[in-house]
């Protein structure tokens, strides 16, 4: 009896049911066309390098160079320690200048992006040749000999995000997409927040010590970790919090469908689609690629702008779960406040 009472009729079964699938069918059908659209044909444009304004030789290949191709972006700097600093600041993929025995020096960062390294090293050695000139190439920032093609910093950061919004999701199932009261939010913002801790120093302990990948700045690493994780659990929980299941749904559009191909951690910004490139400085995934690579291989001036946007994306989920809260518990204190009992009619004489 108890069993017949649980089973929903047809009626109301059959459309939750076709919702849940036809929702399904468009985030798979998204991720097929993003990772595929995006990652299919990569083709680098605009891959920013560095020269000194006033070094005439490195200024004519490079004027050269782009008069052949829209693979390099000159960026220029009034002198050499500026260059230098755009470098290990990650503004550019290497630095073009004149060397030795009137010839060229490229310095390059292939901890940024090995692919563009690599594209910028064949661009102006071939352009050097044509020129006859010698050319002396270095990497000022290597990628660790255990990552060769530098996609540990992704996809640790996937594991980041994945781990944020799969533990609030597992939160919302289980007490409920929206808390009951801000003291309850309160509580699950700071299990979260523990959460948080453990997972960055569980991933920073993965890829260090236990797959001995990383050697060293495996506590900048895990601090990193713990932030991404806190960025994207907030983040998830804001958006369950107000749009509940549907919500669940914008998340993984966000942080997987859109925010993996778009993080610039498979190929470098420069080699996506126009409406990527661009992607990686704002969504969760992208901003945690960034500081991971500043935190191994770069200087703090690196950091800026990855660790502000997820201090901001964290600081706008927790802003965005106590509205919802508060939004929520005023609908209920509604609902359910008593009704003023209809006032009596006038009662008739006689």
């Amino acid at each position: 009896m108890e069993e017949a009472e649980r089973v929903l009729p047809v009626r109301e079964w059959l459309p939750r049911t076709a919702a849940l699938l036809v929702g399904t069918l468009a985030l798979a059908t998204a991720f097929i066309a993003a990772y595929v659209g995006a990652l299919h044909q990569p083709t680098p444009r605009d891959v920013p390098v560095g020269v000194v304004l006033g070094d005439q030789r490195a200024q004519a290949v490079m004027a050269a160079v782009r008069d052949r191709t829209d693979k390099i972006k000159p960026i220029e700097y009034d002198d050499p320690d500026a260059a230098d600093d755009g470098l290990t600041a990650r503004e550019v993929y290497g630095v073009l200048s004149s060397g030795p025995d009137n010839g060229l020096r490229l310095t390059t960062a292939s901890a940024s992006a090995p692919a563009a390294a690599e594209v910028v090293t064949q661009v102006f050695t071939q352009a050097a040749q044509q020129a006859n000139l010698p050319i002396q190439v270095s990497d000022e920032v290597p990628v660790e000999r255990t990552d060769p093609r530098g996609l540990v910093p992704f996809y640790l950061a996937v594991g980041y995000v994945l781990g944020g919004y799969l533990a609030s999701t597992a939160l919302g199932l289980r007490t409920g997409t929206a808390p009951v009261s801000l003291p309850r939010a309160g509580l699950r913002v700071a299990a979260l927040a523990v959460y948080s801790i453990v997972l960055g120093i569980v991933g920073a302990a993965v890829v260090g010590p236990i797959l001995d990948v990383w050697h060293h700045d495996i506590p900048a690493v895990a601090a990193v970790g713990a932030l991404a994780v806190f960025a994207a659990a907030m983040v998830a929980s804001a958006v369950q919090a107000w749009l509940g299941l549907l919500g669940t749904g914008i998340v993984i559009l966000l942080l997987v469908v859109l925010g993996n191909p778009g993080s610039g951690g498979i190929y470098a910004p420069e080699f996506l689609r126009g409406w990527l490139r661009g992607m990686h400085r704002w969504n969760v995934p992208g901003l945690t690629t960034d500081l991971i690579k500043s935190a191994v291989y770069f200087d703090r001036r690196s950091t800026g702008w990855a660790l502000t946007g997820l201090t901001v994306w964290t600081l706008a989920g927790i802003l965005g779960l106590l509205t919802a809260t508060l939004f929520r518990a005023h609908r209920r204190a509604v609902r359910d406040r008593p009704r003023p009992a209809p006032a009596a009619g006038p009662r008739a004489d006689g």
